[in-house]
């Protein structure tokens, strides 16, 4: 007889095989970068190729779109309706990685080839987002078995290959297609849990906000000879202005870019007891950078931070005896909904004015991925944790918003959808830079938690 349990039991008979290890490795082979325009062709063949076969046997029907922005990847539907009475799930992954960056994967790695390492899955797209989707899927297919190719609702699903270009496309797209995408909530995968054995589930995203600091002086640079000491430095005047923005210990002065409230009891009490930084990358974190008076997890899932991302002045590749002409800044602002982006420029513009800054230009102000957050106490977040924690037998972590991004605010504003967010890989996953990985501990916790909801959304005890 079919039950949940042997549900789960398939699905990981699949992975401890290494079922589910020879699939993805065939997924991260295909090279489909969408920061490479020559890899254009290798994102379509991820979605036609890879992707569409698999849930063509599962009895969807998709479709592959262009992208309404051109020069952006095409855009992956599809559906499986088994009746207007049951609930209607959608569900969200991206197909395209950052560049591969071969030359600085260590000796014995290479981004388009699975290898695996003790508990590690090398490959790029193996933690973000190949391998996330992908688990979803399998998890999926291991139902439909149990359940004799039936579910018990109906699932849509959007797999886009341009969220490491910024998702552009995507609101186009599910705008235009709003009649069709309607559902009762957004369950998707993407991001790293809080902890690499902490299950976790994100009810939104950080949004971030892009600047150019700009201090352009002069036609050329001056013989420093000559004129150091007469002639003003515009990268120490830069400096001085980073400066006056945060200060040494990483405190916002930029006042107006917090959160309008602080960080407010509702996000204070999910986030008590909330470990951070977990994974490879912990020594990163030092204890008094950041807010006065938070936790880890309330700067990261609570509040706003800066990011100088890169200088430039001169020639640091080959420096020569002048006094550059300029110099310049590209910063980043990762925000919560309780900030407005709106009034980011005009607040830093007014705060370098009042601290005797005119000279510099602020440029090239924009939102890159806006800021999303579904209440943490939603049912649906709440639904999902029972789910969870029935089939991993352990603690569920809720965070109000992952300290990354993702285009949750383009299923808000469309399509008013609960946001449930359950990542699979952890913050030292090196996600966008040589050596990526997916853990196989948290990988298989996916798997089993994604079986248990996709059974559970077919027993019709749905919020």
């Amino acid at each position: 007889m079919a039950s949940r349990d042997t549900a789960l039991a398939r699905a990981l008979t699949h992975f401890d095989t290494n079922g589910f290890r020879d699939h993805l490795a065939g997924l991260v082979a295909i090279p489909s970068t969408s920061q490479d325009p020559g890899h254009a062709p290798d994102v379509d063949r991820y979605l036609a190729a890879a992707i569409q076969p698999w849930l063509e046997r599962m009895g969807f029907a998709v479709e592959i779109h262009p992208n309404p922005v051109d020069g952006f990847g095409p855009i992956l539907f599809a559906e499986r309706l088994e009746g207007p009475g049951r609930p209607t799930v959608l569900t969200y992954g991206h197909g395209d990685t950052v560049r591969g960056l071969k030359d600085q994967w260590r000796a014995g790695l290479s981004p388009w080839v699975l290898t695996e390492e003790g508990d590690h899955l090398y490959g790029r797209g193996s933690a973000d987002n190949k391998g996330q989707h992908a688990l979803n899927l399998t998890a999926l297919e291991a139902v439909l078995t149990e359940r004799g190719g039936a579910l018990g609702f109906n699932l849509k699903l959007i797999l886009e290959t341009s969220e490491e270009r910024g998702s552009i496309g995507l609101r186009e797209f599910v705008a235009a297609q709003a009649d069709r995408l309607v559902a009762d909530v957004l369950i998707a995968s993407d991001g790293p849990r809080v902890m690499p054995d902490v299950p976790t589930i994100a009810t939104g995203t950080r949004g971030t906000f892009h600047f150019d600091l700009v201090v352009d002086l002069r036609p050329g640079g001056v013989h420093s000879g000559h004129w150091g000491g007469l002639t003003t430095d515009p990268a120490v005047i830069l400096s001085h202005a980073i400066g006056c923005i945060m200060d040494r210990r990483g405190k916002i002065l930029v006042r107006d870019w917090l959160p309008r409230n602080g960080v407010s009891a509702a996000v204070r009490a999910v986030l008590t007891g909330c470990p951070a930084g977990g994974g490879g990358e912990s020594a990163s974190i030092d204890p008094d950078w950041g807010e006065p008076g938070l936790t880890p997890a309330e700067k990261i899932y609570g509040w706003n931070s800066f990011i100088v991302l890169s200088m430039i002045s001169g020639q640091p590749e080959n420096p020569v005896n002048a006094v550059a002409p300029n110099a310049r800044a590209h910063c980043q602002i990762r925000y919560t909904v309780d900030s407005d982006p709106a009034g980011f420029e005009a607040a830093l513009r007014t705060h370098l004015d009042e601290h005797g800054f005119p000279e510099i230009h602020i440029e090239n102000a924009y939102v890159r991925m806006a800021a999303s957050r579904t209440d943490p106490g939603h049912p649906w977040v709440n639904w999902t944790v029972g789910s969870m924690e029935k089939s991993l037998g352990k603690r569920v972590q809720v965070i109000p918003n992952s300290s990354g991004g993702l285009p949750g605010d383009v299923f808000v504003d469309f399509l008013g959808v609960p946001l449930v967010w359950i990542p699979h890989s952890y913050n030292g996953c090196k996600q966008h830079g040589p050596d990526e990985h997916l853990l196989l501990g948290p990988a298989r916790e996916g798997l089993a938690a994604f079986t248990g909801i996709w059974w559970d959304l077919g027993e019709g005890e749905t919020p």
